[in-house]
C-alpha cells in the first residue's frame, strides 16, 4: 500500500449571481449529478458521504468512498477537510471553495487535495499520480461545462 496525491487550483467568474452559484454548490444531489464518476453523495448533517464508480489505475480498479466534513460560510466559502472519524476510508479530499462578488457577476475559486492509499507499490507513484492528476482535470473541466449548463450560462 501506499499514498497516491493529486490536486486541483482553478478560478473562473460566471455571469450568475453569487445566489444561483451558492445554491448550486450546496445542492449535493445535483453535485452527484453533474460530476463524473460520482454516483451519489449521502448527506448526514455536515458530513458528505462521497461514492464513485470504479476508476481503473494501472491495473487495479478502485470505487472511491469518502466522507467530508462540510463547513459552509454562506455565499462566501464551502470547506470540505476528511472525516477525521473515517480512518478506514482510502480516499481523502482536503479544500474549498470560494466565491466573490464580481463586476461580470461571481468569482467561484476551488482548491483541492486529493490522497489516496492504493494497493500499488510507491514506485509506481509517477504513473499513477499522471493518472490521477488527468481524472481530476477531465473531472473538474465536465463538472464546470455541467454547472454552466446548469445556471443557463451554457
Amino acid at each position: 500500500m501506499a499514498t497516491f496525491r493529486a490536486g486541483d487550483r482553478s478560478t473562473a467568474v460566471l455571469r450568475s449571481p453569487r445566489s444561483e452559484v451558492w445554491a448550486a454548490l450546496t445542492d449535493a444531489d445535483l453535485i452527484a449529478r453533474i460530476t463524473p464518476y460520482v454516483t451519489s453523495i449521502e448527506v448526514d448533517g455536515d458530513r458528505w458521504t462521497w461514492r464513485m464508480g470504479t476508476i481503473p489505475v494501472l491495473g487495479a480498479s478502485v470505487a472511491p468512498r469518502f466522507t467530508e466534513v462540510m463547513t459552509f460560510a454562506p455565499e462566501d466559502r464551502i470547506d470540505f477537510t476528511h472525516d477525521p472519524t473515517r480512518p478506514d476510508e482510502m480516499t481523502a479530499v482536503e479544500g474549498v471553495y470560494l466565491l466573490a462578488d464580481h463586476q461580470r457577476g461571481t468569482e467561484v475559486s476551488i482548491e483541492l487535495d486529493i490522497s489516496c492509499h492504493l494497493p500499488l507499490p510507491g514506485l509506481a507513484r509517477p504513473a499513477v499520480e499522471r493518472v490521477m492528476a488527468g481524472v481530476v482535470k477531465h473531472m473538474g473541466t465536465v463538472f464546470s461545462r455541467n454547472l454552466l449548463k446548469h445556471l443557463g450560462e451554457a
